[in-house]
């Protein structure tokens, strides 16, 4: 009966092919809309580590100046950012089972091969928890130990896109690499890797490419490394150097930890407590004690990831389905409304008001799905023009996976279904007898 009613479908489309082919536009245009709006949405309040989300906190400590809280707007919010001081301090204590002080900067690479000129890098500085914190593949080697980390050494690991550059993609763990002047020896090439948002620093843009090699934190004073995001700081100091500046109260240090149970993290919270006490007996951190500490799922909602903005496009996206659907109701009663005869005189051969509204539903759930799929499609379209206007964002951000694929085509039928309920509904209940009176 399933494949009959389908079959009848199709051959119910077949002979209308204009209202057809309107009524799949009209939803397909919707569905597009609709779904790419709604897959924007999907990736940026998307969980981007969600096996250990609960486990990973975001550090921050409020270290800010007595006179006037950090966000005016908020009296409570603290710097998103830590000192230099601070970072140091907390990576040597070494309460979490791992962690890791981290900010981006700049290396120029100086290549050996003659077809390459030199040419700046984002760095990101970091410790080599990092790759354990954030659990980042590899394709090569591996992450510098610890000991490289205490003795500052000039290792570094790349990102696939320049070890294709530097090496032509084969495996160039061991090889030597000239930065800023400096030899740097390659432990590790790191696999494709791009999470979204890019959570672990949303400072310098949740939606930016991942940073394209990695040094340790470490040679920071060694060579004289400075921050490329925004800092901030509550006092007015005269800064004359780079050691002046990692002394200074400028707050622009991301930092991470992983604390594993709800012990550990009442614990880590009272460390850093007692960490701004004792830095209350020598005369900073003169505000109330306010010391948080997010994990990654908390710490997108406190960052505002997700815009409002963003929001309301899904609103209007899917009030502009309704308007397609509305459309669609129209052709629906026009296209019912001329088949009366048809319905009338199997009617009148016996044939059941549910078994004919049966059938209209199921040629209106063949439409929604066919509507659907072109939907799939005008939606891909959408999202490359969106990516086409982010800067920095990674070639694959704005995909469609499976879930919204599986959404776009649920809803057109679904939708479509509830359109057509009304012309479908009007057509059967239509007094046979009247009706064959009028032909």
């Amino acid at each position: 009966m399933f494949s009959y009613d389908i079959w009848n479908a199709l051959r119910s489309m077949r002979r209308n092919p204009i209202l057809t082919s309107l009524m799949v536009a009209a939803i397909a245009v919707g569905i597009g809309v609709s779904i790419s709006m709604l897959s924007v949405y999907h990736i940026m309040a998307s969980n981007p580590i969600p096996h250990k989300s609960d486990q990973l906190f975001r550090v921050t400590l409020d270290s800010w100046g007595p006179l006037r809280p950090y966000d005016d707007s908020d009296p409570m919010k603290t710097p998103i950012q830590i000192t230099y001081r601070e970072a140091t301090a907390l990576m040597r204590t070494g309460e979490a089972s791992r962690q890791s002080a981290m900010f981006e900067t700049g290396l120029v690479v100086e290549p050996d091969s003659p077809d390459l000129i030199p040419f700046e890098t984002r760095a990101r500085a970091a410790f080599s928890d990092f790759f354990y914190l954030f659990d980042v593949p590899f394709l090569y080697g591996g992450p510098w130990d610890k000991l490289a980390d205490d003795e500052a050494a000039q290792v570094v690991v790349l990102t696939p896109a320049i070890n294709n550059k530097l090496f032509g993609g084969r495996d160039s763990v061991g090889e030597k690499i000239l930065m800023s002047g400096r030899t740097f020896t390659v432990t590790g090439v790191i696999d494709r890797w791009e999470p979204m948002p890019r959570y672990y620093d949303t400072r310098n843009g949740p939606f930016q490419l991942v940073n394209e090699i990695f040094i340790p934190f470490t040679l920071t004073p060694r060579m004289e490394l400075w921050s490329h995001a925004s800092s901030s700081n509550w006092k007015a100091e005269k800064i004359q150097n780079h050691a002046e500046w990692l002394n200074s109260e400028a707050v622009w240090i991301q930092y991470w930890a992983e604390l594993k149970s709800d012990l550990e993290v009442q614990a880590y919270q009272d460390h850093l407590d007692n960490y701004a006490r004792e830095q209350k007996k020598v005369g900073r951190f003169q505000r109330p004690i306010n010391n948080r500490i997010f994990n990654v799922t908390d710490w997108l909602d406190y960052r505002e990831v997700v815009p409002n903005e963003v929001k309301v496009l899904v609103a209007l996206g899917f009030l502009f389905l309704v308007v397609c659907l509305l459309s669609s109701v129209a052709l629906l009663l026009t296209k019912f409304d001329g088949r009366s005869m048809e319905v009338s005189l199997r009617r009148a051969l016996g044939a059941s008001r549910s078994a004919l509204l049966g059938q209209h539903l199921m040629e209106v759930m063949v439409i929604g799905f066919v509507g659907g799929l072109l939907g799939i499609g005008l939606t891909q379209l959408c999202l490359l023009a969106i990516e086409a206007m982010i800067s920095q964002a990674p070639e694959y951000m704005l995909r469609m996976d499976w879930q919204m694929i599986a959404a776009a085509v649920v809803i057109a039928i679904v939708t479509s279904v509830i359109a057509g309920l009304f012309p479908a509904w009007r057509s059967c209940v239509t007094d046979p007898a009247e009706a064959l009176k009028t032909q």
